[in-house]
């Protein structure tokens, strides 16, 4: 029954792993891939070079912090207030309508979004500033808004998945429990602080540390599609991955994007080691491994 589970994870996971070499390539389609010469660490000094590289890897890593700990907050929420429903038929309901947007398409995601910011027949220009007598905000042209808007874009479309891991959770949690609060007299959200959160902390835990293996990468339909690639945007909104895919439109250099790449993975690795040491200084047992 594993077997399966194991083959797909080495031919997606592990089999692509033999195209490390291309980031010390100078890649041309004469050569080939294999013929191509090597040129060692030249193409990691095009980000080291650039003078953007401060801007993109500091809204990159705020931006991974910010919706890890965000969509943390609210999915934990949700998965909660769901938990505590009685009605057998609404608590599915209520999942089943947070996790769709998890299976939209950022480019579906990105029009949708535009359907409220268009600067004259948006939603929020047109209905919402208008009926507040607020003068129309042009948002594509507007960065300092975009932090905001991409948290809440981010949030929507991620929260669910993760309420519904956490709901997992809850629910192998012995009702044993809760029947020993309620004789001794706790109230629900007694209830939740020292029995539902302490019970899933180590499921937060895991998924926290997982986390931070993307912590230099950003989900690049969502800060491609959503803000309509706009240059004025940039410097709130501009990160790694979508400063590397303008240099490979630019440069054509498959070799550079594959160091990019190459990098924001070795940084993910080593961040998770350092988030996996604290967690076991701090309590061995609740350690990844």
């Amino acid at each position: 029954m594993l077997l399966p589970a194991v083959i797909v994870l080495l031919v997606h996971n592990y089999l692509p792993m033999f195209g490390i070499f291309i980031a010390f390539k100078n890649i041309n389609y004469v050569d080939g891939i294999w013929r191509s010469p090597w040129v060692g660490f030249d193409n990691f000094t095009f980000l080291f070079s650039s003078g953007s590289l401060w801007r993109i890897t500091r809204n990159t890593v705020l931006y991974s912090l910010t919706f890890m700990v965000f969509n943390l907050v609210i999915s934990v929420s949700i998965a909660v207030a769901i938990n505590e429903l009685r009605n057998r038929i609404l608590p599915k309901v209520y999942q089943s309508v947070i996790l769709m947007p998890y299976f939209l398409s950022m480019v579906v995601i990105s029009y949708l979004v535009y359907a409220f910011l268009n600067p004259t027949q948006g939603f929020i220009n047109t209905t919402v500033l208008d009926w507040f007598g607020i003068d129309p905000v042009f948002w594509y042209s507007e960065k300092d808004y975009w932090p905001y808007i991409l948290t809440l874009v981010n949030a929507w479309q991620g929260v669910g998945i993760g309420a519904v891991i956490y709901i997992a959770a809850i629910a192998g949690i012995d009702p044993e429990y809760y029947e020993a609060a309620v004789i001794d007299g706790a109230s629900k959200w007694r209830q939740i602080i020292h029995i539902t959160l302490p019970t899933i902390q180590p499921v937060i835990i895991i998924l926290t540390i997982l986390s931070m293996g993307s912590i230099f990468s950003a989900d690049f339909g969502l800060f491609y599609q959503v803000t309509m690639d706009s240059g004025v945007l940039y410097p709130t909104t501009d990160v790694v991955d979508t400063y590397v895919y303008r240099a490979l439109l630019r440069l054509n250099d498959t070799g550079m994007s594959s160091a990019a790449a190459l990098m924001q993975s070795i940084l993910g690795f080593i961040m998770v080691i350092i988030t996996n040491s604290a967690v076991r200084k701090i309590n061995r047992e609740q350690a990844l491994f």
